[in-house]
């Protein structure tokens, strides 16, 4: 789960890391009021999104007055702002945060990350702050520095001064960074992060270290014991696809195609999301079933591919083991009367009981359409979707 900017940052705060004086507004008049109650002669407009990029797509602006605050406001509100990590559809903005401007006399990345290669967290770090690390990582992969923390000992003492002194920190900024870096750390171990993000930690012109920007992602399986987290959630920022499904406990993940997915384990979707594209089609989704799915799950999954209207096509695939295809039979036949079902289906069973589940299917008298291999079912999706297609 992500988090606003706004809200990253009132956590760090809470724990003890310095962040600049700012306030959130839902409206321009209230956000042009927010910057006489921060102060200042400059503020920093910023539209709130779950993505980043917001600075090059005009989401991030900087004002001298309280006209300006509110102008800026105006323009962003109502707007999809699309970044380089957006959809292509963007992201609606509806709230933005007015933050004090800061003199800035270098700007620092800090990064804290779960390592699943090594099955460590790993603090990330550079001296070239402000722009995109995946961009730095590409293209200066020296420029970052990488200190990885044993889950046993936590964050140390000495590895914070190690980071402080390669950030090329004066004497003075030393222990000031190392309690900054081990309250930062502590926030993304205490709340069960995978992702916490400070671009830029900046350095002022007075010498004092800000975080100017954060990012913040939670583990979903861990949000039960954060409800304080869970209720952060914004789902305005979700793929309303995603969201439905995820409420349903389904593994779902929106892509861009027109064939709907249904399957049983990851690795299974992956090669059929594969055989869909080598046999010129896309999928529209990732989605597994699980590997006990009862008729009234395959219902709801049914539902799930049918939110998205783009689907023009669906593919269920089953290689049933502890799953059994007679419960995924059933559950499709269930589907088709309960739900308006307009599009083709094609289905491919494999394993557990599938002579009983192809019986059922059989003797529905439904126009669905079957397939014997993945190949198979992949060719026959792809060639329905043209036949949609033409007579569209």
């Amino acid at each position: 789960m992500d988090i606003h900017e706004y809200q990253a940052k009132e956590i760090l705060a809470r724990f003890g890391v310095p962040i600049p004086r700012g306030g959130l507004a839902y409206s321009p008049e209230q956000a042009s009021y927010r910057c006489t109650e921060i102060g200042g002669s400059a503020w920093v407009v910023k539209a709130q999104i779950h993505a980043g990029g917001r600075g090059e797509a005009g989401g991030v602006q900087l004002c001298h007055s309280d006209c300006a605050v509110q102008d800026a406001a105006t323009s962003m509100f109502g707007r999809r702002l699309v970044t380089r990590q957006s959809a292509p559809r963007g992201k609606l903005i509806y709230r933005v945060y007015v933050e004090e401007a800061t003199d800035i006399a270098r700007e620092l990345y800090f990064g804290i990350v779960l390592d699943r290669r090594i099955e460590r967290v790993c603090i990330i770090t550079s001296t070239e702050g402000g722009v995109e690390i995946e961009e730095l990582a590409a293209a200066k992969p020296e420029a970052l520095v990488r200190t990885t923390i044993d889950p046993a000992a936590g964050f140390l003492e000495f590895q914070g001064r190690e980071i402080a002194f390669a950030l090329g920190l004066q004497p003075a900024q030393i222990a000031e960074a190392g309690r900054i870096f081990r309250r930062a750390y502590r926030a993304f171990r205490d709340l069960d992060a995978t992702m916490l993000e400070i671009n830029p930690l900046a350095v002022t012109d007075k010498g004092d270290l800000v975080a100017l920007d954060a990012k913040m992602s939670f583990d979903d399986n861990a949000l039960f014991r954060h409800p304080d987290i869970s209720e952060l959630r914004d789902r305005s920022q979700e793929d309303a696809r995603e969201s439905h499904a995820a409420d349903r406990g389904l593994a779902y993940v929106g892509l861009e195609g027109d064939i709907g997915c249904m399957i049983n384990g990851a690795g299974l979707a992956m090669a059929t999301m594969d055989m869909i594209k080598f046999a010129g089609g896309e999928p529209a989704n990732f989605l597994d079933i699980g590997g006990g799915a009862s008729p009234q799950r395959v219902l709801k999954a049914f539902r799930a591919v049918l939110q998205d209207t783009n689907v023009r096509a669906m593919l269920i695939n089953i290689f049933a083991g502890i799953n059994r295809c007679d419960w995924v039979a059933a559950g499709i036949v269930a589907a088709f009367k309960e739900i308006d079902v307009k599009i083709p289906v094609v289905v491919r069973l494999a394993g557990t009981h599938v002579e009983q589940g192809q019986r059922i299917l059989r003797d529905s008298g439904l126009p669905i359409i079957t397939a014997d291999t993945l190949a198979e079912a992949a060719h026959k999706a792809v060639a329905v979707v043209g036949t949609v297609g033409a007579s569209a």
